[in-house]
């Protein structure tokens, strides 16, 4: 919300849930560092913010409330390979310490493949044509990328999605 600075932004559902408790700030400053974001950037509006710092924003509203469900509809579309890559990882972390459910959706398959434990591939009439269990170490780290297992993996999903496309 462009009118209200990053504290007020991951506040909003904290004072949505309960608008009589008073939200606590600690709560906010914990959850934003586990986005990667500083202190500093409390008292910062979106448009003072870059494409990745509002993301992390918005996934720390998201996280605030602990949630036991996460739903993320093509999150990081919108920004450079580099960053993604590294919001990829970041989401990886809390996913990890957090046991938070994701449901995660993505047309980029080597993000799918990155961050799942489990791929569900659709075709164009949202008919469910695939149910791919991923077979690669819980801990994900970036080395990863380049290794044989995840490039073969990615190669399957991707033959799985060109075929539910037919």
């Amino acid at each position: 919300m462009p009118w209200r600075n990053v504290q007020d932004n991951v506040r909003l559902p904290l004072e949505l849930r309960d608008p009589a408790s008073g939200s606590s700030l600690n709560t906010i400053k914990e959850t934003i560092g586990q986005v990667g974001l500083a202190e500093a950037d409390l008292d910062k509006f979106p448009r003072e913010l870059s494409g990745g710092m509002r993301m992390r924003v918005s996934m720390a509203r998201a996280l605030v409330t602990n949630p036991d469900m996460m739903f993320m509809d093509e999150p990081f579309a919108a920004l450079d390979e580099l960053l993604r890559q590294q919001l990829n990882q970041l989401i990886h972390e809390i996913w990890r310490k957090q046991q938070v459910t994701m449901m995660f959706v993505t047309h980029n398959v080597s993000e799918a493949v990155y961050l799942s434990d489990r791929i569900l591939v659709m075709n164009r009439h949202g008919d469910i044509t695939q149910d791919v269990s991923i077979k690669l170490p819980e801990q994900r780290s970036p080395e990863l990328r380049a290794s044989s297992g995840y490039l073969q993996t990615v190669a399957e999903v991707s033959s799985f999605l060109q075929e539910s496309m037919v």
